[in-house]
């Protein structure tokens, strides 16, 4: 349920943009890494310090500065006042559970994003919270854990050749909100994979273990559902934003991004009208062989309650010596086989009556 809703931090009493660190640390120590570029000119390094990317804010060159932790709040306390950052904004940085959203303050943007992952061994979708600070030169990242899918664009940066070097702060921002939505194909494509299993069970022998299998399904799909939606807002805030800091040459870009999530969106809902359809199929096959079970019971009641009607009429004893009429066949040799013919032959009567009723 932790997925679903996050406990509002926030104390009673406490002014607006007061830090409470996260109550789950995801990280011993923060990890800082920082890359500054541009076509010429090509650096990487691990900080030790956040005051060591301080220096960069002032040069012409791109600088990503990448966080990999939240629970030392005194470096993002500086980082917020180097990059003249609005508290409310590192409260909801340090706060982790936000909506997607995008917030334009001048000299920067603010995008909020879900990065998720899909855990093969537990079959569940696993998601954290990117925070982007978009500036002029820089983009500030921050995440919850270390570890992330970026290494296709690292990988990039240091590329002299690839375009990613040769343009402004906007374009890696462009890249980094590309690779998250990439990154729900792939997943999209493993709960697909899930869901034509569980179909291919229903429709052969469902068990009680498909119950759990399409309720797994549905939850991580209205866990996806969640994290996706309102990104579309915030890529369409992006393309709308009027503001310095995203050019025109990048509008395009942020537009494929936006075609790329609607197509997320597109394909969440289909697949949940999948595994809703799968729910009624599996219901209707466990209907269906209950009333199976039940035809089979009732066809046996049908046929044993006219034999048990003889056998109670037999079972009486009536004295015949008394009156003829009571039960002469208690004296007749043949009376048993006789009895027990009838019985089969009314048995037997009743099973091809059934079989011609198509019953059977």
């Amino acid at each position: 349920m932790s997925r679903f809703y996050k406990r509002i931090r926030k104390r009673a009493g406490l002014s607006p943009g007061t830090l409470l660190p996260p109550e789950e640390r995801k990280v011993t120590k923060v990890r800082l890494s920082l890359f500054d570029y541009d076509e010429r000119r090509f650096e990487e390094k691990e900080l030790q310090t956040v005051e060591e990317a301080f220096p960069f804010k002032e040069k012409p060159t791109v600088t990503w500065l990448n966080i990999e932790g939240l629970h030392e709040l005194d470096i993002l306390e500086k980082i917020g006042r180097n990059f003249n950052i609005h508290l409310l904004v590192l409260e909801d940085i340090a706060s982790a559970g936000q909506r997607p959203k995008v917030e334009n303050h001048d000299d920067y943007l603010y995008i909020v994003l879900r990065m998720l992952d899909y855990d093969q061994e537990r079959k569940t979708i696993q998601g954290e919270q990117l925070s982007i600070i978009l500036g002029s030169n820089f983009v500030i990242l921050f995440q919850e854990r270390e570890g992330d899918i970026f290494n296709v664009i690292r990988e990039r940066l240091r590329n002299n050749e690839s375009r990613i070097r040769k343009s402004p702060a906007d374009y890696l921002a462009y890249r980094l909100l590309d690779t998250v939505v990439d990154y729900y194909f792939v997943i999209l494509e493993k709960l697909g994979e899930d869901i034509e299993e569980v179909e291919e069970q229903v429709m052969g022998d469902p068990s009680e273990d498909i119950l759990h299998d399409i309720h797994r399904l549905k939850r991580e799909l209205i866990y996806l559902r969640k994290s996706v939606w309102p990104l579309r807002e915030v890529i369409n805030g992006l393309i709308r934003e009027d503001t310095r800091l995203i050019q025109d040459t990048t509008d395009v870009f942020f537009k494929d991004v936006y075609d790329h999530t609607i197509q997320v969106i597109d394909t969440v809902e289909s697949f949940r009208d999948m595994v809703s359809g799968t729910m009624d199929v599996y219901l209707s096959s466990v209907s269906n062989k209950m009333n199976e079970v039940m035809k089979i019971l009732t066809i046996m009641a049908s046929i044993f309650i006219p034999l048990t009607f003889i056998a109670g009429i037999y079972g009486m004893n009536f004295n015949p010596e008394v009156s003829p009429w009571n039960m002469p066949e208690l004296n007749w040799s043949l009376g048993y086989p006789f009895t027990l013919s009838l019985m089969l032959v009314m048995a037997f009567g009743l099973i091809f009556y059934f079989k011609k009723k198509k019953w059977l």
